[in-house]
């Protein structure tokens, strides 16, 4: 799950300077759940916009347009009212924004209507949580389940730091340490014979960007 959030309303506007009729991309994946643009928040932008005195001639909710083929199947039926637009206003991470530039067809101006903020999970809470970096190095199968890469603000990958107290991350007081998560955890499972594996400094090179794979 991408997490975002929208950017503010000035920006926006003035990102669409001088751009009378706008076209509208949601997200029907993640930021859906995010509540940053899926059907609801695209049609409240259409309002807001209106409001401001723009146009909107149409809008599309792909269910999720950082995947090619779907973005192009909406853009498809909506292709009347993209060719009407001035400029096309995506509320979607920044993958999506970039699949709609790249699938769009078309020389008009595409703006961001989101900032992409982590790689996060749904809570129980409905809390989006930052639980994974992307390392490219996963360790979790010796952690517990728990990232520390993700999870510990210093990104230790062989026990707490000695700043952690009764449990809580010197960084922020009201947050657990990842380290005593992990413990606890494996302790938990009876396998604490793991913490004594010593693991090595993250290989960056796994993470170089940017990265390609070719699905077979």
């Amino acid at each position: 799950m991408i997490i975002t959030k929208q950017k503010e309303l000035q920006d926006i506007l003035e990102a669409l300077k001088g751009q009378t009729k706008v076209f509208i991309v949601g997200c029907g994946e993640c930021s859906a759940t995010c509540k940053t643009g899926g059907e609801e928040e695209v049609k409240k932008m259409k309002g807001v916009l209106e409001h401001a005195g723009k146009k909107v001639t149409g809008y599309c909710v792909p269910s999720a347009p950082c995947i090619a083929a779907k973005v192009k199947l909406d853009f498809a039926k909506n292709r009347k009212a993209i060719e009407a637009s001035d400029a096309v206003l995506v509320l979607a991470c920044g993958l999506g924004i970039q699949s709609v530039n790249e699938n769009l067809r078309s020389d008009k101006p595409v703006h961001v209507g989101c900032d992409t903020l982590f790689m996060g999970q749904v809570g129980a809470d409905n809390a989006l949580l930052e639980r994974c970096a992307a390392c490219g190095n996963c360790v979790l199968e010796f952690t517990g389940m728990i990232c520390p890469v993700a999870r510990c603000p210093k990104g230790l990958l062989n026990g707490p730091c000695g700043g952690q107290d009764k449990g809580k991350c010197e960084i922020d007081r009201d947050k657990d340490c990842a380290w005593i998560l992990i413990y606890n955890n494996l302790k938990k499972k009876n396998k604490l014979h793991l913490l004594k594996r010593i693991k090595p400094p993250i290989d960056h090179s796994k993470s170089l960007r940017p990265r390609r794979i070719t699905l077979s």
